[in-house]
């Protein structure tokens, strides 16, 4: 039988949490690798962390300045010459979002299609341990370099992810600070046609914050899977969080809905989230008519207001715990500092804008403590795709 085919099905036939260990003696067996380790990339995307039977035992690395670190960050396979070997770092992402990196030693430098092949093997390895995720918890704790709130706990487990790609889109995701997160959080979802992408500033602090948000992202989820129109969605949520805090509580909230075959997008506002728009090497802010926020008065009506994006452009979601951030002097980051930063970050993926400014904002503070909790979501808009229309007639 192919080797590939021996290796991947022992992928799929081991417990989830001996991914590793399965990957590692097939590689053994068919690779003659002499080491096989994974490292997951932890929650604020500095470190990355060996996967163990035993969590916090091993030293991270850092992404910055180190090989595997590079690999993760370009998304591209890295070598470097040990001892013992070739050493690889290979990228372990699944659809766009980077998860970590597999580290495989051979006793000697292959040729391309080897190096390939076992590409390809990390990229299995990615599936597998995203949905190894739901009946483990080995890979969720080799992520975390120290204990998260508990409120924390509960944001991270509400997002769909940190990235997401496709023919038409690249999303990426950030919250900081990542162990101590409360009431932002972000949400994306997308079909054939459509793509929904939700910015939600929950009011509050700690576990309050985050089971309000808990709240508004089931809320609005529970609206947009009975395929309503955006503004009735805005105004089911508001409905539910009405009903549960009697307007003491609320959700600032921007609602977006991108047309994949054309870039029409509907926009509702409701409250602080803001947009930014990266085009022709400008990048300016882009003003809806903020309406009330979720949860606010009982049975508050929603407005649709258009937006059209064209291919090339870069949107960049904020919410206020990034804008009007104070100095050490008292000098906010507002409106041109943000605008600066989106510019410097113009060559970056979209994956690694958020982190990228998170860490700007951080410099702006003077590496204090954040007085709010702080997202940023990052959407390159690459344009319709043209298999889409064909695979949608197709499957009809």
């Amino acid at each position: 039988m192919d080797r590939s085919l021996v290796v991947e099905r022992i992928l799929r036939g081991v417990q989830p949490h001996d991914l590793l260990d399965g990957l590692r003696s097939a590689l053994r067996e068919h690779f003659d690798a002499v080491a096989v380790e994974l490292l997951m990339a932890d929650y604020s995307l500095a470190e990355l962390r060996r996967v163990t039977v035993l969590p916090y035992t091993t030293d991270p690395l850092p992404v910055a300045g180190t090989t595997a670190g590079e690999a993760f960050t370009t998304q591209c396979a890295t070598f470097e010459t040990v001892e013992d070997g070739v050493r690889a770092h290979l990228p372990v992402s699944v659809r766009g979002d980077r998860l970590g990196v597999l580290v495989v030693t051979l006793p000697e430098d292959q040729e391309p299609p080897v190096w390939a092949e076992l590409g390809r093997f990390a990229e299995a390895l990615a599936h597998e341990v995203f949905v190894a995720d739901r009946d483990t918890d080995l890979y969720v704790q080799a992520r975390r370099s120290s204990r998260l709130t508990l409120a924390a706990e509960m944001q991270w487990q509400l997002l769909p992810g940190r990235a997401c790609a496709r023919p038409e889109f690249a999303l990426g995701g950030q919250l900081e600070p990542a162990y101590a997160i409360y009431g932002d959080c972000f949400d994306w979802s997308a079909s054939a046609r459509k793509l929904s992408v939700t910015l939600v500033n929950g009011m509050g602090d700690g576990t309050s914050a985050a089971l309000l948000t808990n709240l508004a992202v089931n809320a609005l989820r529970n609206a947009r899977r009975a395929g309503i129109p955006l503004d009735a969605q805005a105004e089911l949520a508001d409905q539910a969080l009405y009903a549960q805090y009697r307007g003491q509580e609320h959700v600032a909230t921007l609602l977006l809905e991108f047309d994949l075959a054309t870039g029409s997008i509907d926009a509702v506002d409701a409250g602080s989230p803001r947009l930014w728009r990266f085009r022709d090497g400008k990048a300016e802010r882009v003003a809806f008519d903020e309406q009330l926020p979720l949860g606010t008065f009982e049975d508050t009506s929603y407005t649709i207001e258009p937006l059209q994006a064209v291919p090339g452009d870069r949107y960049v979601f904020v919410s206020d715990g990034v804008y009007d951030v104070a100095g050490p002097h008292g000098e906010l980051y507002g409106d041109r500092e943000l605008t600066e930063a989106i510019v410097a970050t113009a060559d970056l993926p979209a994956a690694h804008v958020p982190r990228a400014v998170l860490a700007e904002l951080g410099e702006h503070r003077g590496g204090g403590p954040a007085a709010d909790d702080a997202m940023v979501v990052c959407l390159d808009w690459f344009g319709p795709n043209p298999g889409a229309d064909l695979a949608v007639t197709a499957g009809s």
